[in-house]
C-alpha cells in the first residue's frame, strides 16, 4: 500500500484529487495515482469506500470533499514523476498505512482492506 504526504500539512493519505472532465471514476483515480506517485497499474472500476476530509482553497477557505476509494493494481512505479519533488512516498502494509493516515473513514477502509479487496496480497505493490 502507497501513501504520499499532502503538500501543504505533510500528513499521510492516499493519492487522490479532483475529478477529471470526462474521465469515469476510476481512470480520474489512476492518473492521480501516476501524477502524485509515479503509479502504473490498472484501477479497479468498483469503488471499496468513501471518505471525507476538509481540504483548505488558495483563497483560504475549506471545502468538505468526498473521496472514492479505488483500487489499483500496481504494475510499475517510476523513478520520476509529476509531483516527486512536493510530496514523500512510502509503502506500508495495510496496518500501518492505516495507522498513518488522520481520516478515520479511510483508516477503516485500510484496516479491511483484505475483506475489500480478497485478491490483495501483502506485498510492496498492493
Amino acid at each position: 500500500m502507497l501513501l504520499v504526504t499532502t503538500r501543504e500539512t505533510k500528513r499521510w493519505v492516499i493519492p487522490k484529487g479532483w475529478p477529471i472532465r470526462g474521465a469515469k471514476p476510476h481512470a480520474s483515480a489512476a492518473r492521480e495515482a501516476l501524477e502524485e506517485a509515479g503509479l502504473i497499474g490498472r484501477a479497479d472500476p468498483e469503488s471499496i469506500g468513501t471518505f471525507h476530509y476538509d481540504k483548505r482553497l488558495k483563497d483560504g477557505s475549506e471545502a468538505r470533499c468526498k473521496v472514492l476509494v479505488f483500487p489499483l493494481e500496481v504494475k510499475t512505479q517510476r523513478k520520476r514523476w509529476r509531483e516527486k519533488g512536493q510530496r514523500k512516498a512510502r509503502w506500508f502494509d495495510p496496518f500501518d498505512a492505516a495507522q498513518a493516515v488522520q481520516e478515520p473513514e479511510l483508516r477503516q477502509i485500510l484496516r479491511n482492506l483484505d475483506a475489500l479487496v480478497p485478491a490483495a496480497k501483502p506485498s510492496r505493490h498492493t
